[in-house]
């Protein structure tokens, strides 16, 4: 079964950084980064608040052809944006 991971481009998938995503994937796909001003003027009133909450941080997939499928990510995803 293939795990769906929303784009770090679309707005609505910035979610605050997450490191046990980090920790939890053993292929390394997540880092975690800090979120840049397009990304963050394109949120709404209450993502941008959590967002400067966590200091404009974000996980995100830039290795996702790295993915095996292991579903490790799914429990530790806070944001429960991986399903």
């Amino acid at each position: 079964m293939p795990l769906a991971n929303k784009s770090p481009a679309s707005p609505s998938a910035i979610a605050p950084a997450a490191r046990d995503c980090v920790a939890a994937c053993p292929f390394d796909v997540f880092t975690v980064g800090t979120m840049n001003d397009a990304d963050f003027a394109k949120l709404g009133l209450f993502a941008k608040l959590k967002s400067r909450a966590h200091g404009k941080q974000m996980a995100c997939t830039p290795n996702a052809d790295s993915r095996r499928a292991c579903a490790l990510c799914v429990p530790a995803c806070a944001e429960k944006d991986i399903t």
